[in-house]
C-alpha cells in the first residue's frame, strides 16, 4: 500500500470504515491504523459474529484492494494455502506431447518434465495470489481451526512476506499484504505467532454502538425497531445460561426479518416468530422464549 491510498491517522481509519458501513470504536481504528503503518499482521480474537471478518471485508472496500480470503479448518495445510499443480491440465499437455514426439517439439523425457512445471499450470491458492497481486488484503479466518505446524507455516510465510516454488523459484510481495487474522478462540494461538502481530480484543458493542451498526447496516428497519432489538439482544448477552449469546450479526437478522413482516413495535408474537434470525440451539431458543415473555409482555 502506497502513501496516496494510506490513511493518515486513526480518525481517517475510522471515517473510511464508516463509508463502507463499519462502525469502529477510537481502539479499533488505532490498531488497524498501525497495522497499516508498520506493516504487521492484525490478529483479531473475539466471540463469533462480534465483526472481526466484516473488519477485513470493510478494509479492503475502504482501501480499493483486492480481499483474498483463506479460510481455516481441521486439516488444512500448506498446499492448500499456498498452491497446487493443475493435474488435468498436466496430463493434457503430456498427451499433446506425446502425439508430437519425434518432431522439433520437445521430446526428450527431461524436457517433457521440465514442461509440466511450467506457470501456465500452477494454481496458486490464497496465500500465494495475495503475495502475487499485493497490495491486497489478506484475511486468515479462524486461524485456530488449523493445527501446530499450519500455525507455523503462517509465521514463516509472514515474517519474510515470501513462499519458495522448488520449480519455479521464490515469489516475494514487493509490498507486503495487509493480513488479518480472525480467531474465535476455540484453543489458544502460540506465543510466536501472536508476537508477529498486533492484537485486538472485538468484544460485543455497547447499546449505543450497536444501534448506530443498525442504522449504518439496515437502514431500512425503523428506529424504534432497532432500539427495540438492541436492547433486548443486550439484554440476552448478560445471561450466562445461553449457549452461544447473539452477536452483532444476529442482531442485523433479527432486524431485517422483523421489518420483512412488517413488524414496526417489538412483540411477543413476532419475536418469537423469528427467533430462527436470533438464536441457533434449540435449547437456547426456549430459554430466549422465556426471557422474552417477561421483557416483552405488559
Amino acid at each position: 500500500m502506497g502513501d496516496t491510498t494510506e490513511p493518515q491517522d486513526a480518525a481517517a481509519v475510522a471515517e473510511l470504515l464508516a463509508g463502507t458501513g463499519y462502525v469502529s470504536d477510537d481502539s479499533l481504528a488505532t490498531v488497524v491504523f498501525l497495522a497499516l503503518r508498520m506493516q504487521r499482521p492484525l490478529l483479531l480474537e473475539g466471540e463469533p459474529g462480534t465483526g472481526k471478518t466484516a473488519l477485513a471485508e470493510a478494509v479492503a472496500q475502504a482501501l480499493d484492494l483486492p480481499l483474498i480470503r483463506l479460510q481455516c479448518y481441521e486439516g488444512i495445510d500448506a498446499s492448500q494455502a499456498l498452491y497446487d499443480w493443475d493435474f488435468p491440465r498436466q496430463i493434457l499437455h503430456l498427451r499433446a506431447l506425446e502425439a508430437v514426439a519425434g518432431g522439433s517439439a520437445e521430446s526428450t523425457v527431461e524436457e517433457a518434465e521440465k514442461s509440466l512445471f511450467d506457470e501456465r499450470f500452477l494454481l496458486a491458492r490464497p496465500v500465494l495470489a495475495a503475495l502475487r497481486q499485493s497490495p491486497a488484503v489478506l484475511l486468515v479466518d479462524e486461524v485456530d481451526r488449523a493445527d501446530d505446524e499450519f500455525e507455523a507455516f503462517l509465521l514463516e510465510v509472514l515474517s519474510t512476506y515470501q513462499v519458495t516454488i522448488p520449480e519455479v523459484g521464490t515469489v516475494r510481495a514487493g509490498t507486503p499484504p495487509f493480513v488479518v487474522l480472525t480467531s474465535n478462540r476455540t484453543r489458544e494461538l502460540h506465543d510466536a505467532l501472536k508476537r508477529r502481530c498486533l492484537y485486538h480484543w472485538i468484544d460485543h458493542p455497547g447499546l449505543e454502538r450497536e444501534l448506530e451498526v443498525l442504522r449504518s447496516r439496515a437502514p431500512e428497519v425503523s428506529e424504534d425497531l432497532a432500539r427495540q432489538v438492541v436492547t433486548v439482544v443486550q439484554r440476552l448477552r448478560q445471561r450466562d445460561d445461553l449457549r452461544k449469546t447473539p452477536g452483532v450479526a444476529e442482531s442485523l437478522d433479527w432486524a431485517r426479518a422483523l421489518h420483512l413482516l412488517g413488524v414496526t413495535e417489538l412483540d411477543l408474537g413476532s419475536a418469537a416468530a423469528t427467533l430462527g434470525a436470533l438464536v441457533k440451539y434449540a435449547e437456547d431458543g426456549e430459554r430466549v422464549r422465556q426471557a422474552l415473555d417477561a421483557m416483552l409482555t405488559p
